[in-house]
């Protein structure tokens, strides 16, 4: 650690003794006050910095500053999730490695970070700061005006900052305060969106364990609804987090057969099989470093589900035909429609996966559970679609939006987007009305069938629906269970026009 250091013993001695003052520290503000000076003159620098991720990970604050000059105190200052516009803190944390440059040139880097001074900063060393379970929680930064290489610090300085994150949460939880709730709950008003659309109180929800799970390696099970938007979401956690610019990769586990789900996952070597004439990498490899999003994970067959487990629980593959194994970093976040826990009772689901793949749950509502986020969306949609076809602008009466309102959406956001779609195709004139809305149960809240026979057709296709979906879609256990030839069944959900995907 101190072999490119000048003086090493020296410099040795000095650490240790930055140690014990960190030790001394009675608050936090004199702790990263303190974290900050003793950075910056370990490697003789004109500037310290500590930044902090706050409790969400969305957010990175300037938490202490330290310059050997006498200078007028800056406000704190913070970036948001996007830490758009500062190049160099964005980068180690988004790579999660430090970064030295020896020659800083204001025209190629964005400085901003760092305060204005008559003299220019010349070189600059940032570091991610990881608490003791390996986790990134802010970064440390110190620059000179003269020309230095800072990257033997490096080392020495991720140790200081682990020990004095170790420190930090221990101040915090001496003095840690209650929060009254009416706090929480502003907090949660002005959380981020992470690019999704919706403001509900069932919506908010969902970004503040996003936020939770951003900067964290822990596996992300979503489930929802067809049409939640799972993906989105999926995406979301992968754009905003650390591993923003390594590949995302979708895969659809109910799109493939498993020989060919298995060797898609995990590759195949040169003479696997039959037509394997070279050796083709899975998508845990083309994912490296970045995320893996399985798709109606609740689709993938038993045998694979075992080989899938030993990928999570060790982090390596095997490819098809090979013997060898190599190890893969991958995120993996799994999303499903099916209701896993009943799945693993019945025994089509392993017990051991679903445990695995369940520790940080996040389950999307329903447009029908999201309150007044439908005229949001149902407007998004509209414009985009204005934009794609490039005319000009619909507005919106209030009775196509009341109409929408009355309806349901079992096809959730997803249906809602198809249908403003086809109704700025439909519209000729500069207004969306009730007409160009093709919605067959359209009833407000609260509404009742005109007749007895459209109240008992609604009342058969809701138990219907629940039998199918209890029975992930099966229709030969559900006619057993409702007394029902499958014939009459087929029949009945073709009359009341149940599509598979709602089961």
């Amino acid at each position: 650690m101190f072999t490119d250091i000048p003086q090493p013993l020296r410099y040795a001695e000095s650490l240790l003794r930055c140690y014990t003052g960190l030790a001394a520290s009675a608050n936090v503000e004199h702790l990263l006050a303190g974290l900050a000076r003793m950075a910056a003159e370990l490697a003789n620098c004109d500037l310290g910095q500590v930044y902090l991720l706050d409790n969400t990970h969305t957010a990175l604050h300037l938490r202490a500053e330290w310059q050997s000059a006498p200078v007028p105190a800056r406000e704190a200052a913070s970036l948001s999730a996007h830490y758009s516009g500062e190049q160099l803190l964005q980068y180690c944390l988004c790579q999660n490695q430090p970064l030295a440059i020896d020659e800083l040139n204001s025209t190629l880097y964005s400085t901003a970070c760092l305060p204005d001074t008559s003299r220019a900063w010349r070189s600059l060393l940032c570091l991610p700061l990881h608490n003791a379970q390996g986790q990134t929680q802010g970064l440390l930064l110190v620059a000179t005006h003269a020309a230095r290489a800072l990257q033997s610090f490096a080392g020495s300085f991720s140790q200081l900052g682990t020990f004095a994150l170790g420190h930090f949460t221990l101040l915090q939880c001496l003095r840690a305060p209650a929060v009254p709730n009416d706090a929480a709950e502003q907090t949660g008003r002005c959380s981020p969106d992470y690019g999704l659309l919706g403001q509900s109180q069932a919506m908010r929800k969902v970004y503040q364990l996003i936020g939770k799970v951003l900067h964290s390696a822990v596996s992300v099970l979503i489930t929802g609804e067809t049409g939640t938007g799972k993906e989105l979401v999926a995406r979301a956690i992968h754009d905003y987090g650390p591993k923003r610019s390594k590949p995302f990769i979708v895969q659809n586990c109910a799109a493939l057969p498993e020989s060919l789900l298995e060797s898609e996952l995990f590759g195949y070597s040169k003479g696997a099989f039959t037509g394997a004439e070279r050796n083709k990498p899975g998508l845990f490899d083309i994912a490296n470093g970045g995320t893996l999003l399985l798709d109606e994970i609740g689709d993938m067959p038993l045998l694979l589900q075992a080989k899938l487990l030993r990928a999570l629980q060790e982090g390596e593959v095997r490819p098809l035909g090979s013997s060898q194994t190599h190890k893969v970093d991958v995120r993996i976040i799994a999303a499903t429609h099916r209701n896993l826990r009943q799945q693993m009772e019945d025994g089509h689901f392993r017990a051991d996966l679903f445990y695995r793949l369940s520790h940080f749950p996040i389950e999307l509502p329903a447009l029908r559970e999201r309150g007044d986020d439908l005229p949001l969306l149902a407007r998004h949609f509209a414009a985009t679609t204005v934009g794609l076809l490039q005319r000009d602008g619909c507005q919106w009466s209030d009775t196509a939006l009341k109409h929408l309102a009355g309806y349901t959406f079992p096809g959730n956001v997803r249906e809602l987007k198809g249908l403003v779609e086809r109704a700025v195709l439909l519209c000729e004139g500069a207004e969306l009305l009730p007409e160009h809305f093709n919605l067959e149960q359209s009833h407000g809240p609260g509404a009742l069938p005109a007749s007895l026979r459209e109240r008992m057709e609604r009342l058969e296709r809701n138990v219907l629906l629940d039998c199918l979906r209890k029975h992930h879609g099966n229709r030969t256990h559900t006619a057993h269970e409702l007394g029902l030839a499958r014939r009459t069944l087929i029949y009945r959900m073709q009359r009341l026009k149940i599509c598979p995907g709602e089961s």
